[in-house]
């Protein structure tokens, strides 16, 4: 009977570190032109609110199909969870069992060789040996069953592991496609941005500059004309400043800024 068993290796760091990359860094979509531009003040940036604008007249970016094949090469990303630690902790059981029958065959064994060389009765001893022995062959098989299954954990936890880091990339270049047309979008509504800073309150064309980071005027004004060049379906909540500038215009509010529902805040500070 050969009695070896395999030998667990020391557990790789790399396998212990197994689904632990960075998952909160998803990439967040588009939201929809209504939900950046409804509420004015607005927490979003120029670029973000222009891009909505653009978007809510139909416009797209070249980007797009670029964007559209990362996103479904993204959603078919499965990742299942490996449980490396339950095939480990068999793999030390089945390595304990086999060492604690070994010293129980070693001496069964012996026990059965005294018997013999005093020519005492050693058939119940012979028979225990036995059944120690098949106990033990049957251990040893499964160890290597368990030393099986842990290599096939270990090689799925190195594909799961490959899967992360490949849908960690594809959130990136998702990231900079995005922000790619957001940049396109704005710069391609900029013109009628500037133009429509000629008819908002605060608005002043001459600080709109070349492109929307060159933008150096108010922020409410830069809001207000965003608003104007869209086409929302919803409606446009202002609050603060945003509501006491088109309450003060000389145009109603749903002129001067081309939406059908403009609604001021109960409470417009707040």
């Amino acid at each position: 009977m050969t009695e070896t068993r395999p030998t667990p290796r020391e557990p790789d760091r790399k396998e212990e570190a197994d689904g632990n990359e960075d998952e909160s860094a998803a990439v967040e979509g588009p939201s929809e032109p209504s939900a950046v531009l409804r509420r004015l003040p607005t927490d979003a940036g120029l670029r973000r609110q222009l891009a909505a604008a653009a978007r809510s007249r139909g416009r797209t970016a070249s980007v797009a199909a670029e964007i559209d094949e990362i996103e479904a090469e993204l959603a078919a990303i499965e990742v299942e969870p490996v449980d490396l630690t339950a095939a480990r902790r068999r793999v030390a059981e089945t390595s304990g069992e086999i060492e604690r029958l070994k010293e129980r065959v070693a001496a069964l064994r012996g026990d059965a060789r005294a018997r013999r060389a005093v020519d005492a009765e050693a058939d119940d001893a012979l028979d225990d040996l036995e059944a120690a022995a098949a106990e033990l062959s049957a251990a040893q098989t499964e160890a290597i069953a368990a030393e099986q299954a842990l290599e096939r954990a270990r090689a799925e936890a190195a594909r799961n592991r490959d899967e992360r880091r490949r849908r960690l990339r594809l959130r990136d270049r998702l990231r900079n496609r995005r922000r790619a047309a957001r940049r396109e979008l704005a710069e391609g509504i900029y013109p009628a941005f500037r133009r429509a800073l000629a008819v908002v309150p605060g608005g002043d064309p001459g600080a709109a500059g070349a492109a929307p980071d060159a933008y150096d005027g108010d922020p409410v004004a830069a809001s207000l004309a965003a608003v104007r060049v869209a086409a929302l379906d919803g409606a446009v909540e202002l609050r603060g400043d945003a509501a006491r500038r088109v309450a003060a215009a000389d145009r109603a509010a749903r002129s001067l800024l081309r939406t059908p529902d403009v609604r001021a805040a109960s409470d417009p500070d707040g």
